[in-house]
């Protein structure tokens, strides 16, 4: 079928009235501890909760907050410019082998704009409270979804590899994030940090749609070779964004007086594998009922898959 003929939705019509990088100042941190205010949501930091870091005192959890802080926003900057810009990019330059209505290539010009504007805010961010608060960042790695994203791209043909990165796009902008929904409700936060994750949440409602549309044009242009390779890869997708990174978790703990023993124990604890399937279902029910309406849950080898990583 010719996506020629088939209707297109503008999800950026309106970019220039509504983008951050066009609207939104920049985000300058402000000395709101004084008034009791912190660097994260509490509940959305659960190593700082655990009764070990707690009883180290008042100075360790807000360590942990701040560095949970830290690891989003490196989290952020590298989603934004290893993997989403690289796939707008080749979106907009033509060089995904699927036909797209042009608008949707124009559109993509926007989206790298405001991927490179959202990883820009983030490095920004992070100086800002690294200034603040006298505690330091650890070193910037390799975060583990990039690094599982890599080994599955490994897996496949050459060629198919960039066709994974845009899928694994797809995944992670339809995804529904804590984050994004709470952090900007949240007054205890200081509002600096409020005010950027809000304004990545606008822009990213409309890259979601956006990615949604794309995925409806893009996957029956598949060829079913291609498919076949490809689908049973994105339920890994979805558990290479949303697992937690337990080893930069451990370089967070190994800030504190803690002996490796304890570090491994705490990890262990606060993200038991339950509850971190039970957090990547709630996510990802978007995603996945994306997928449905396309039809690949109908095949049993896609469904079978997202089955056995328990993500249904």
């Amino acid at each position: 079928m010719s996506v020629g003929v088939r209707p297109v939705v503008r999800k950026l019509q309106n970019w220039d009235a509504k983008a951050s990088v066009r609207v939104k100042p920049r985000r300058m941190l402000l000395d709101e501890e004084a008034i009791g205010r912190v660097y994260f949501s509490p509940e959305l930091v659960p190593i700082a909760q655990h009764p070990e870091v707690v009883a180290l005192g008042p100075e360790a959890v807000r360590a942990m907050q701040v560095q949970h802080l830290y690891r989003y926003l490196d989290f952020t900057t590298q989603l934004e410019l290893e993997v989403v810009n690289s796939a707008c990019r080749d979106i907009a330059l033509g060089k995904i082998r699927a036909a797209f209505p042009d608008v949707m290539r124009e559109d993509a010009f926007k989206l790298c704009t405001d991927e490179a504007h959202h990883a820009y805010f983030s490095d920004d961010m992070k100086r800002q409270v690294a200034g603040a608060t006298g505690i330091r960042p650890a070193e910037l790695e390799t975060p583990r979804f990039l690094e599982r994203l890599r080994a599955l791209q490994d897996e496949l043909p050459i060629g198919l590899r960039p066709m994974a990165e845009l899928l694994f796009t797809v995944v992670s902008e339809t995804l529904i994030s804590s984050i994004l929904c709470q952090i900007p409700k949240d007054k205890r936060v200081v509002s600096a940090v409020r005010h950027i994750v809000a304004d990545h949440a606008e822009d990213e409602g409309r890259h979601s749609a956006y990615f949604a549309q794309l995925f409806g044009y893009l996957w029956p242009q598949l060829s079913a070779y291609e498919q076949a390779l490809l689908g049973p890869q994105l339920p890994h997708y979805v558990l290479a964004f949303l697992s937690p990174d337990h080893a930069a978790i451990r370089r967070s703990l190994e800030s504190l007086p803690l002996e490796r023993p304890a570090i491994e124990r705490i990890i262990g604890q606060t993200y038991p594998t339950p509850k971190v399937l039970a957090s990547a279902r709630a996510a990802a029910l978007v995603t996945i009922r994306l997928f449905e309406y396309h039809g690949l849950m109908d095949k049993h080898q896609f469904r079978d898959e997202f089955s056995r990583l328990r993500l249904l």
